[in-house]
């Protein structure tokens, strides 16, 4: 008896969490300046359950959205560029703030950069 309540309680609590994960969904609008330049990008995401899916559209191109995830309000991706015929990876973590995805921004092992996208309306 005791076993199925605590087995009860925590497929509540799980769901109970879940049920308060940030909305991502949608499109995501960011401008900001790297080492080569100034970059627009548009993410297109999509949620089901706590992975996250989409595209990542830049002004160089269109990326698949890889290893997404979404808990509460923290979110993470991977996008992999094609720079100068090497594969880079570029990792995003961060957190939903209302209207805006505050992200930090790895770029391989060239350095990291705080940005911010804000959902288009």
């Amino acid at each position: 008896m005791y076993r199925k309540s605590l087995i009860v309680i925590v497929v509540g609590l799980f769901t109970l969490v879940s049920a308060f994960a940030a909305d991502v969904a949608g499109k995501w609008k960011t401008e900001f300046d790297t080492p080569v330049g100034h970059r627009t990008y548009t993410y297109d995401l999509r949620v089901e359950g706590g992975k996250l899916t989409g595209k990542a559209i830049s002004d160089r191109g269109e990326t698949d959205i890889q290893e997404g995830k979404v808990s509460g309000d923290d979110v993470s991706f991977v996008e992999m560029l094609s720079f100068q015929g090497q594969e880079i990876r570029v990792e995003y973590k961060g957190k939903v703030v209302g209207d805006e995805m505050r992200l930090n921004r790895q770029v391989g092992d060239f350095g990291n950069m705080d940005i911010v996208a804000k959902r288009a309306q």
